[in-house]
């Protein structure tokens, strides 16, 4: 029978290398007792890795197998639980460089293999001793005086690179003072295990209510599983003393609204200046996956809307005319983040998705935005998008210079007009918010306004079902 040239490298190549190893002691997955997995936001995680192991006593080689393949290797420690003391780690060297017939040839680059051909006709194999030149972009190879590209047979290796192996690897070089059986605990740090939070917000009929649920997003590329991981996650900004690194991987779906959890799987304490979030039960993170975990569950909180035209302030300083007609006007949704309010817990960053049901009953996507994290007792403010039916038309009324002659004393008053109207057949009230620079004060208002900070005048005006409202105003700024 007669096996594809792939698989006749790697069953010399795993033969080979079984006996280049003979002398380590190996820990697999059949030796895991217990795994801890503490996810960061930035594409870091910290994990615990507990088996049972017999060691050898005195000086000896282990190979800790089916370790995160993004381990940042400064970071692994070691220790003895049922025997503390008892290992001293010497030396410890990390394989990552994983055994495919692609990285077997390069390794070889250099070094002469043997090349195995078959007759077309007769099927007589015969050999050839090479040396592989370079293995790049394709095989170019010696061949006694000729040079030859791509496969030209079947390639016999001698053995395989200690440092060459199936599943990533860390193998250190220890001193045991324990004849015993022990329970080792390896934790570090990895990349490619990453969260984040989404969730899910059904709004009601009068938009004055919602019911929330939240997920946890888990991604894990770091070319390993965690079988029954005990699984925490921090929310906060962690500081590393490294270049921040963007999760690549698979995308998580769209979720459409769901059902609210009342009780959610996910405990919640303070660590340091972050929050801690533990799942309640066991749960396996395989390699190459992305999964959810219901992490918070509310119904009926109070909710409120917001239609919102923002100005500028650069038509304070000059003459502009007419400033806009049909102007978006943003709608917006408000809820508070307290147990007054059903909610009351810290609010991982992640993006909040908002449904709501059409006359037929059936949930539709109206909007969605990012939100960073969020204490108790914070205001939660999305924005959703722009109102359809409810539109603005703004102009410049009046311009002129009062006094100055630089920029450093000018003074400058104008006046400012603007239509807002609504098509919808109920009454709707518009936040208009005018950024004023400099030393500023409204001389004149046909509607009420406050000085919501230094620099920003706000007013609420009620516009009339399928009608307008009209704001008519008097500015002046000093520099």
């Amino acid at each position: 029978m007669r096996y594809p040239l792939s698989c006749v490298s790697l069953l010399l190549a795993c033969s080979a290398n079984v006996y280049a190893q003979d002398t380590e002691q190996r820990s697999t997955l059949n030796d895991q007792r217990e795994v801890a997995v503490t996810i960061y936001n930035e594409n870091l995680a910290l994990v615990k890795d507990q088996r049972k192991i017999n060691l050898k006593r005195g000086q000896t080689a282990l190979a800790f197998r089916d370790v995160s393949a993004k381990m940042r290797a400064e970071t692994a420690l070691l220790r003895s639980i049922s025997a503390p003391g008892s290992l001293s780690v010497i030396e410890q060297n990390f394989d990552f460089d994983l055994l495919t017939p692609r990285k077997l040839l390069e390794k070889y680059v250099g070094q002469t293999v043997t090349i195995v051909r078959t007759h077309p006709t007769t099927g007589i194999e015969s050999t050839e001793v090479a040396q592989v030149l370079a293995a790049n972009e394709g095989v170019v190879m010696k061949i006694g005086n000729r040079i030859e590209t791509g496969m030209p047979g079947r390639i016999v290796y001698d053995g395989v690179p200690a440092n060459l192996r199936d599943r990533p690897t860390l193998v250190m070089s220890l001193n045991n003072t324990s004849n015993a059986t022990q329970d080792v605990e390896l934790s570090y740090l990895t990349g490619g295990l990453a969260w984040k939070a989404d969730y899910v917000v059904e709004l009601n009929s009068n938009e004055d209510k919602l019911d929330i649920s939240g997920w946890v997003t888990l991604t894990n590329t770091s070319g390993a599983s965690y079988r029954n991981a005990k699984l925490q996650l921090v929310a906060g900004d962690v500081n590393q003393v490294r270049e921040r690194v963007t999760v690549s991987g698979s995308r998580a779906m769209p979720m459409a609204a769901v059902p609210v959890a009342k009780v959610a799987d996910m405990q919640e304490e303070s660590l340091f200046e972050y929050h801690l979030y533990t799942l309640n039960r066991p749960t396996t993170i395989a390699e190459n996956q992305t999964k959810q975990v219901a992490l918070l569950g509310a119904s009926g909180v109070p909710a409120r809307k917001e239609f919102l035209l923002q100005g500028s302030d650069y038509y304070y300083q000059s003459a502009y005319g007419d400033l806009g007609q049909k102007m978006k006007i943003g709608a917006f949704i408000e809820f508070d983040n307290k147990e007054s309010a059903q909610l009351g817990m810290p609010l991982p960053k992640g993006v909040i998705r908002v449904y709501k049901k059409d006359s037929n009953g059936n949930a539709q996507f109206i909007g969605e935005d990012r939100v960073d994290h969020t204490p108790k007792n914070e205001k939660v403010r999305l924005k959703l998008g722009d109102a359809f039916d409810v539109t603005a038309d703004k102009k410049q009324t009046d311009f002129k210079k009062i006094a100055g002659t630089s920029k450093y004393n000018y003074v400058f008053e104008s006046g400012y007009e603007v239509v807002l109207k609504n098509a919808k057949k109920e009454a709707v009230t518009v936040t208009v918010q005018e950024p004023m620079p400099g030393d500023w004060q409204v001389l004149s208002s046909n509607h009420p306004h406050t000085k919501a900070s230094s620099n920003t005048a706000v007013w609420k005006i009620t516009v009339p079902a399928e009608g307008t409202s009209k704001l008519v105003y008097r500015a002046q700024v000093r520099y």
